[in-house]
């Protein structure tokens, strides 16, 4: 009996996904570890492998396909000595019955039975339209922006559904092709469904604008930190630092790395000395439960990074005992994978505290949403010559704001006010962090 593969659970959260692409085709032969589809979760892309070995059956969803359920039956495998039907057999076991039931009575046309309309290891033909072309939500915004008529294309998704892949060479503003079933179901020239302006929505002015569907990332983010501000109460933590001394260090390691490739930069520093400051006030690093008061015995650094899709959060694992030379190598390789949808779960998924620099866009002092069940996050302003106090006279010196949001209700003020010391120390005395 074939085996049915299933779309998976990529992470905890997953619902639902976009098949992107099979890596396979119906009739190849697949064992175990084989990938089979790339599959687009909230958060990135990722590469579904084979669990058996067997010859790929059916492609039951498409290419393309969006929103397809965790559990949805994506394709079948067959073992051993298990094939489809040839289309010949199929088709001689259901004439019979046809003949059988025309000596009988008068039938009425009708629409053939699917194992008389689809041979094995063909794409079923489209439904005949009833008003409304069944395409994707993304082949419908794809067609609009490249004036595809999709009433001309062949759907080669379920039931016949217009995905992504079928507007592949087509030519915008196409008229739709002539077929039989159309004649009877094919609604006034003069109405155009899919191009009709969609209804207004609720609150939104009466002004020249553009929509654009919510993607899975953006519609996890709002969820996410409307909890946080709901359920979280925030206490925040600003103190000055200033910065000369972990510049001129900056630019001594590197000097010494650049024969390794290596270069560091000041995030990857400023990782580093969270890290170490959580260590030396252990209080801060916590997660709050209903129950409970975890405290983690290292360091996992979330450094927040922005990726077309919204906003990403991968992992510096253990950042407290890593050299700032391999914690700058990680977190290059983590950000650009972000950038690409290519990070695994366990990459962005945990951390013990978080990190958010918006200085390099210029941003002086901000306040950072807790990432929860996180219980603090260290949000970084921008680097700035500021009029400072050295050795009791006043003077010029590079001075950046640092805030630290804590959950109130697993870290006390004093017990934030604490971390904000050592992280501050830690930073205008780099040698520490380093020993």
């Amino acid at each position: 009996m074939p085996i049915e593969i299933k779309m998976p659970a990529l992470s905890p959260t997953m619902e639902e996904g976009t098949l992107a692409k099979w890596l396979v085709k119906e009739g190849d032969t697949v064992k175990s570890g084989d990938l089979l589809a790339e599959i687009e979760t909230d958060k990135a892309t990722m590469e579904f492998e084979a669990v058996d070995e067997g010859t790929i059956g059916k492609l039951t969803v498409a290419a393309g396909t969006e929103g397809v359920k965790v559990g949805t039956v994506i394709a079948t495998l067959n073992g051993e000595g298990e094939e489809a039907a040839p289309e010949k057999e199929v088709a001689s076991k259901e004439e019979p019955k046809k003949e059988e039931l025309a000596k009988a009575q008068p039938v009425k046309a009708e629409a053939p039975k699917p194992a008389e309309a689809v041979a094995v290891g063909q794409r079923p033909r489209p439904a005949p339209p009833t008003g409304r072309t069944n395409a994707s939500p993304l082949a419908r915004r794809l067609a609009a922006e490249k004036n595809i008529d999709l009433a001309a294309l062949t759907g080669s998704g379920p039931n016949g559904r217009i995905v992504k892949a079928d507007l592949d060479g087509a030519s915008p503003g196409a008229a739709p092709a002539e077929k039989p079933a159309d004649k009877v179901a094919a609604p006034p020239a003069t109405s155009a469904p899919d191009k009709a302006p969609s209804a207004p929505v609720a609150g939104v002015p009466d002004i020249p604008h553009t929509a654009e569907k919510l993607s899975g990332v953006r519609k996890v983010i709002a969820r996410r930190l409307t909890e946080s501000k709901q359920t979280v109460p925030h206490i925040y933590l600003t103190v000055d630092i200033r910065l000369d001394a972990l510049l001129k260090l900056r630019g001594e390691l590197n000097a010494g790395l650049g024969a390794r490739g290596v270069k560091l930069s000041v995030n990857d520093l400023l990782i580093k000395a969270l890290a170490v400051s959580l260590m030396q006030v252990p209080k801060c690093n916590v997660m709050f439960t209903p129950d409970q008061l975890i405290t983690f015995s290292r360091a996992d650094i979330s450094v927040a990074v922005s990726v077309p899709s919204g906003l990403i959060t991968p992992i510096i694992k253990g950042a407290d005992t890593k050299g700032v030379a391999a914690i700058s190598t990680e977190m290059k390789d983590l950000a650009a994978r972000a950038k690409e949808q290519k990070l695994k779960p366990e990459e962005y998924q945990g951390g013990t505290a978080s990190l958010s620099n918006m200085g390099m866009m210029g941003i002086k002092q901000f306040e950072a949403v807790i990432n929860p069940p996180q219980g603090m996050i260290m949000a970084i302003g921008a680097g700035e010559q500021r009029p400072y106090v050295i050795d009791g006279a006043l003077g010029i010196a590079t001075v950046m704001s640092a805030t630290g949001s804590f959950d109130h209700r697993a870290i006390d003020g004093a017990d934030g006010a604490e971390l904000m010391a050592a992280f501050k120390a830690l930073v205008e005395a780099p040698l520490a962090m380093l020993a």
